[in-house]
């Protein structure tokens, strides 16, 4: 009997010591299980009410997020942040270079918008536009390799911060105001296809002055167009403060005969509700619709201004600490049990090696060669010439 216990412990422990990581491994799963099957799956919370013009009734004052819905709400926001973050970093490098308009603060926006409207709609933002080429599903490697001006980036390293773009993704537009008729011109062609798609046109407050933009209301309203204009009010236009530069700040009624809503873009869910309701305006052939997204910058206007010549360093930090559009998601959801701490810091950890990753991509990818300066510039397939600095100099260009 003893030799027969001695030879069943000996074999216990050979087993155990074979299949330990495996047992560690099963264990884990159960216990991971368990803890998901203990979240709330699904809530419903409220939510800002939205100003209305021209509207009787305007989106839901509640909101339902599943679980599924928040991590990935989560994820985008967050995703956004430490990319720009970084590309912060990399420009005091001196490794980005020219003008770098960045995101942060105003995750909410992109990241509601992107959740209400179909992969098949069409956008067109400004040049503060990382973080919608990243909703629009460009990989953060692509965009940073952009920003270092590399071959692997999103336009092969000749677009810059300003210039990037994907399938119904029309930039990145460096002219303020430029892409808000060219939205016009795209909501046309949706029409004119008859395809029931819808098209994002984004501007900021300081081009809603612009007299092209009036024009484009009009012919929108005319034709009526499926278009959502949205005018991202982040308070600033540069370095002035909307009250100084506009007689009127409220931009949601700026289309007169066009109806508006204003919504609080610091909350992806207000985001997302209004964004829904406006596209199904759209989609119902009523013609466009204007939102105004009441957002902040945290950074300044671009890199080269610091940010805190004309608002207080103690604005900024009130609006972080009170208004936060991560932080916001991450603590409904925490308060309704719908994710843990845990989880939320798993996600942050896997998001910060994603963009390490991706910055070590972006600085070691070869910069594109001067044969393929002129690529790209025409949609053709024989080759063509193109004049180089003078006339005895030709390079070509092929598509």
């Amino acid at each position: 009997w003893c030799r027969t216990k001695k030879e069943s412990i000996r074999l216990l422990k050979g087993l155990f010591s074979k299949n330990h990581s495996a047992l560690l491994d099963w264990g884990a799963r159960v216990v991971v299980s368990r803890s998901f099957a203990d979240f709330t799956p699904q809530a419903t919370f409220d939510i800002k009410k939205c100003d209305l013009h021209r509207l009787e009734e305007g989106p839901p004052v509640k909101a339902e997020l599943t679980r599924e819905q928040g991590l990935q709400y989560y994820r985008t926001m967050q995703t956004v942040r430490r990319m720009e973050l970084k590309a912060d970093q990399l420009y005091k490098q001196k490794i980005i270079r020219g003008f770098c308009h960045l995101y942060d603060g105003q995750e909410a926006c992109a990241a509601g918008i992107e959740a209400a409207i179909n992969p098949s709609d069409h956008l067109i933002t400004a040049y503060r536009a990382h973080g919608y080429t990243y909703t629009r599903g460009v990989s953060v490697k692509e965009i940073l390799a952009e920003l270092t001006g590399r071959r692997g980036g999103v336009a092969k390293g000749k677009g810059g911060s300003m210039h990037m773009y994907a399938p119904h993704f029309y930039g990145g537009n460096g002219i303020v105001g430029a892409q808000v008729p060219l939205g016009a011109g795209i909501a046309l062609a949706c029409q004119y296809q008859g395809n029931n798609q819808v098209c994002v046109t984004l501007y900021g407050d300081g081009a809603a002055n612009q007299g092209q933009l009036f024009e484009s209301y009009n012919m929108a309203a005319l034709w009526k167009l499926p278009c959502i204009f949205i005018c991202e009010n982040n308070k600033y236009g540069m370095g002035t403060s909307v009250e100084r530069a506009a007689a009127s700040t409220d931009y949601y009624k700026r289309g007169d005969f066009i109806p508006g809503l204003r919504v609080d873009g610091m909350d992806v869910l207000c985001v997302r509700e209004a964004a829904q309701f406006a596209a199904d305006h759209c989609r119902a052939g009523k013609g466009p619709i204007i939102m105004e997204l009441q957002t902040y910058r945290y950074h300044g206007h671009s890199m080269s201004d610091p940010g805190v010549s004309y608002r207080t360093r103690e604005e900024i930090q009130e609006v972080r600490s009170k208004s936060d559009p991560i932080s916001m998601l991450k603590e409904r959801m925490l308060s309704h049990n719908m994710a843990s701490v845990e989880e939320f810091k798993e996600i942050d950890i896997e998001i910060r090696k994603q963009v390490e990753d991706a910055t070590q991509f972006a600085t070691s990818d070869p910069e594109p060669p001067l044969e393929e300066l002129c690529n790209h510039i025409f949609s053709n397939n024989p080759l063509l010439e193109v004049r180089g600095t003078n006339p005895w100099s030709k390079l070509k260009s092929v598509s």
